[in-house]
């Protein structure tokens, strides 16, 4: 197995390159302030950047003042968590795994969630975006016990995702029966499985932003453990790592993330995936950078998908779980194909 030696030392970085991930990460966060304006000013119904900003400074009550701050303001704070957190876990998900296509769904986290909500709608009644999030979240994370159960005591990164791969069809599988038996239940989940931040209640983003918040916070904590995880268990060890702690650690972090995530927005593809590649372009191999990249390019993307989503079908829109969807194909052929992207 050929080993990414230049992991083995991220903190012997020069001063140059320190100042460049610096320098990447600040445009970033640029990128992403212009996001969040597009995301308050772009809609059905155009808002001037002066009525945005009157929205907020000199509220009056008129239809442009009310739409920013009762529609789009809860809609592209609810885009931030979630694109943050779906970067983040698919940052943490192909430090663990050292699997550069692992995303959200690799461990079966989008197919528990899912059957989760598809059971709460045909057993219990439920109807509110709230009530699919507490219940998506708690099958994410059953889910996610379930896969390390079934990897057993030495859970290698294969036996993971083989495992997560197994369950994940088995929950497809049953989510297909119950949908095929139940039409009104077909018709409650069609519009959560999409995948979008449109129309969420803000109690939504308030429910799952402790578990988001907890799981950012093991990301960013994470990053020197990750890099000597991508060394190999062998060598991680001989550096005096806890390979099974700090595999723990980190699953944890992406149950977290990956769960919150898909109880606010549904399964929203490709996130996950595609992001953590961008950040090792920009910052290199070193996942004290990759994670806080990660976080920032994963809002990016899901805002921008947002913004373009609303653009494209005028009255109407697409919802940002198609146009992620739509982006993220292309890439993901272009991933297969590169062969530098399997040397993780």
């Amino acid at each position: 197995m050929r080993v990414p030696l230049t992991i083995a030392s991220p903190a012997a970085a020069r001063p140059s390159t320190i100042d460049r991930r610096w320098a990447g990460l600040l445009l970033g966060v640029g990128v992403l302030a212009a996001c969040v304006v597009a995301s308050l000013a772009v809609g059905s119904r155009s808002t001037s950047l002066g009525e945005v900003l009157g929205a907020f400074t000199a509220y009056d009550g008129s239809d442009a003042h009310a739409i920013v701050r009762e529609l789009r303001v809860p809609r592209t704070e609810l885009g931030l968590l979630v694109g943050a957190a779906l970067g983040a876990a698919g940052a943490l998900m192909q430090g663990v795994t050292r699997n550069p296509l692992a995303e959200p769904g690799i461990l079966g986290v989008n197919a528990g969630a899912a059957f989760a909500v598809v059971l709460a709608i045909a057993l219990l009644g439920a109807t509110s975006p709230t009530a699919y999030a507490v219940v998506a979240l708690v099958g994410a994370a059953l889910t996610a016990v379930a896969i390390f159960a079934l990897g057993g005591r030495a859970a290698t990164p294969v036996r993971l995702a083989l495992a997560g791969a197994v369950l994940a069809t088995l929950l497809v599988s049953l989510t297909s029966a119950v949908l095929v038996f139940d039409a009104r239940t077909l018709d409650e989940f069609r519009f959560w499985i999409v995948g979008s931040i449109a129309g969420r209640d803000p109690a939504v983003a308030a429910a799952v932003l402790p578990f988001i918040a907890a799981g950012l916070a093991i990301a960013l904590a994470a990053g020197r453990r990750l890099n000597a995880l991508a060394l190999g268990d062998d060598v991680a060890r001989s550096l005096g790592q806890r390979i099974g702690h700090t595999r723990a650690a980190a699953s944890l972090g992406f149950v977290l993330l990956a769960g919150g995530a898909v109880a606010a927005a549904g399964p929203v593809a490709f996130v996950g995936l595609a992001v953590p590649h961008v950040a090792r372009l920009v910052a290199g191999p070193d996942y004290r950078w990759i994670v806080p990249y990660s976080i920032v390019l994963g809002a990016c993307l899901l805002l921008a998908g947002d913004v373009a989503g609303r653009m494209v079908a005028r009255p109407a829109e697409l919802e940002v779980g198609i146009v992620t969807a739509l982006l993220g194909a292309p890439f993901f052929i272009w991933l297969v194909r590169r062969r530098r992207a399997v040397a993780l």
